[in-house]
């Protein structure tokens, strides 16, 4: 289903949810599988809203991205947040060019600050977000031509 990197205290964790049901998911974190159980029912997955690209503040660095296809305006590779979280740092401008793997911005999710890696080579042609934004997971934040 869905595949997560997260790091706690030093500690590299891969969780993959397997399968929601109700109230219980299945989830696998290294190798080991959970049984989970959350306090409300998961809601649907709904298509994100797109949002119009923000333009730079002259004083702020440059806007940036997320991993993830999603729906949103623009042609190219669509980078959506992969989950719900403040854009701390963008690392990138519109314009610059990219390779697979490049930093694009660092965003806090569940208490933790994370790195968003291109997923593809290539040039941003639209960024939809700024620094201290809310995003919500699968809000395409950049767009790679």
């Amino acid at each position: 289903m869905k595949k997560f990197k997260f790091t706690i205290s030093g500690k590299p964790y891969e969780v993959e949810v397997q399968n929601i049901e109700g109230n219980m998911a299945t989830v696998n974190v290294n190798g080991t599988e959970y049984q989970v159980e959350m306090e409300e029912q998961a809601a649907p997955v709904v298509a994100p809203v797109a949002r119009p690209a923000a333009k730079p503040a002259a004083s702020a660095p440059a806007q940036a991205a997320a991993p993830k296809p999603a729906a949103a305006g623009g042609a190219g590779y669509k980078m959506a947040a992969p989950l719900p979280g403040t854009i701390m740092q963008i690392f990138v401008k519109q314009g610059d060019a990219v390779k697979k793997g490049d930093k694009l911005l660092m965003y806090e999710a569940m208490k933790m600050e994370n790195n968003l890696l291109a997923e593809t080579d290539g040039t941003i042609t639209a960024i939809n977000c700024r620094q201290g934004d809310n995003v919500l997971q699968g809000d395409t934040l950049i767009v790679i031509g």
